[in-house]
């Protein structure tokens, strides 16, 4: 195996000290402009490779931010975290991608290994709300590790938050399928121990009340964020009496679901049912029936929260900066839900 070049052995072909090399390296401005580009090109002729974790434990900053995401395989993640790095590249930071698959113990794990990389901060969304292992979310604030939500969140004093507006999302989704004339609208809605679901359902609810329309709970299903869930839900509603003619979906994947479940029984899209989805999935625009959906503009809140994270990093005031910021959701009216033109 190769031996690797050390600043020992430029300081020797350089004939100067090997602290000379390490400030020259480091832009230490005691050292005159000269020297440094000669160290600069000799430890690049050496192949020199400077220790990045030995960096790091000078100077106690590592550049490198933690993403905790419920799981890659999403659009809205995927985008949120390009987001994030886009932000984060140019001032020198890397991002230290995790996924959670909605598990609590993989959620403590995940943060556990970040904290001992010695990352300069954290960027999640969470996996639940139980409080069981909130100690360790507090950890990474005890510790003074910049922590910043986004999407899903908990209300921690001290602690950043990126959000969209869920409750005026799903009160303009509903508001829209009553405006095309729908009056049995049910609502699947994902776990309600979680704020962003919570709210959507209120904003539905309150949508309906506005209207005059009856809020009924036989109408309200509690689904996972897939296809299957989505289809399993329509045909539950469908035996109800009667059954709703509009369905207001906290998820993209179970309002596919429910299109294709009501296309195989017949019902027409939108004349006879209207959808509306929520996430704005690429595939909602793309399909011969264009679903509706409400944008939670995820490029955006990535930028946003890496904003926040570098604020905060940056705050030499020793204050802590504790900021809500919440986005405006984006209406994307399509053919699932458009009976009126």
């Amino acid at each position: 195996m190769d031996q690797k070049t050390t600043i020992y052995d430029i300081a020797k072909a350089l004939d100067i000290t090997a602290a000379t090399v390490s400030r020259a390296l480091n832009n230490n401005p005691k050292i005159s402009e000269v020297t440094r580009k000669l160290v600069l090109e000799t430890a690049a002729k050496m192949n020199y490779k400077q220790n990045r974790l030995a960096q790091s434990l000078r100077s106690g900053k590592s550049n490198n931010v933690g993403v905790i995401v419920p799981r890659i395989d999403s659009n809205f993640f995927a985008s949120v975290i390009r987001g994030i790095e886009e932000e984060l590249h140019p001032e020198g930071y890397h991002v230290i991608i995790c996924q959670t698959n909605e598990e609590e113990s993989r959620q403590s794990e995940k943060i556990t290994t970040l904290l001992n990389a010695q990352v300069d901060g954290i960027i999640m969304s969470i996996s639940n709300v139980s409080a069981e292992n909130d100690h360790v979310i507090e950890t990474v604030v005890a510790k003074n590790v910049p922590l910043i939500f986004f999407d899903r969140k908990k209300d921690m004093q001290g602690v950043s938050s990126v959000t969209i507006n869920d409750f005026e999302g799903g009160y303009l989704a509903t508001k829209n399928l009553i405006e095309q004339g729908c009056k049995r609208i049910a609502h699947l809605t994902g776990d309600q121990s979680l704020e962003i679901f919570e709210n959507r359902n209120k904003g539905y609810k309150k949508a309906l009340l506005d209207s005059g329309l009856e809020c009924s709970e036989e109408y309200v299903f509690q689904t996972r964020s897939n296809v299957d869930a989505g289809r399993q839900a329509v045909a539950k509603l469908l035996s109800l009496t009667p059954p709703p003619d509009g369905i207001f979906s906290s998820s993209d994947f179970a309002a596919l679901g429910a299109i294709q479940e009501l296309k195989e029984r017949g019902i027409r899209i939108p004349e006879d049912f209207c959808v509306f989805g929520f996430g704005n999935e690429p595939f909602t625009r793309f399909m011969e029936l264009s679903i509706s959906s409400v944008d939670q503009s995820p490029l955006e809140m990535g930028k946003m929260a890496a904003k926040v994270f570098l604020e905060q990093i940056n705050n030499t005031d020793n204050v802590k900066i504790e900021k809500k910021v919440v986005l405006n959701p984006t209406l994307h009216i399509r053919k699932s839900s458009t009976r009126i033109k």
